[in-house]
């Protein structure tokens, strides 16, 4: 048995882009930004560290709430899977990893509105 969960909470870094498929599946991207700060030991000074994570929601109906609803700066919780992608581009083998939202998997909140949409319901 395995589990492939991930949960975020953070912000997100600019407005979502929404694209449609050749198939008329509706795409939402976005960036998020999860933060943490401390406090160095040895100069007393605060310190940030900022991971940024790529979201892909492959879900029609937070597709729409993305798109009617987020964006740049809004402060969200994801939960999705962690997937990697390989591509090769003039040669050279690439990879991209990204937080994944499937069609009935997965689930985004936005915070501070009090509006929740998961995977299997319709906002």
């Amino acid at each position: 048995m395995s589990v492939n969960k991930v949960i975020l909470l953070g912000r997100v870094g600019k407005d979502p882009e929404i694209r449609t498929t050749n198939g008329g599946d509706r795409i939402a991207n976005l960036t998020l930004a999860t933060s943490e700060s401390w406090r160095d030991k040895s100069s007393g000074e605060k310190k940030e560290k900022t991971e940024w994570h790529k979201v892909v929601c492959f879900n029609d109906n937070l597709t729409r709430v993305i798109e009617s609803y987020v964006k740049k700066g809004d402060q969200l919780y994801v939960e999705g899977a962690i997937q990697t992608r390989k591509w090769e581009k003039d040669g050279v083998e690439r990879y991209s990893t990204e937080i994944v939202i499937q069609k009935f998997r997965g689930e985004i909140t936005l915070l501070g509105s009090g509006k929740g949409v998961g995977a299997g319901d319709t906002e």
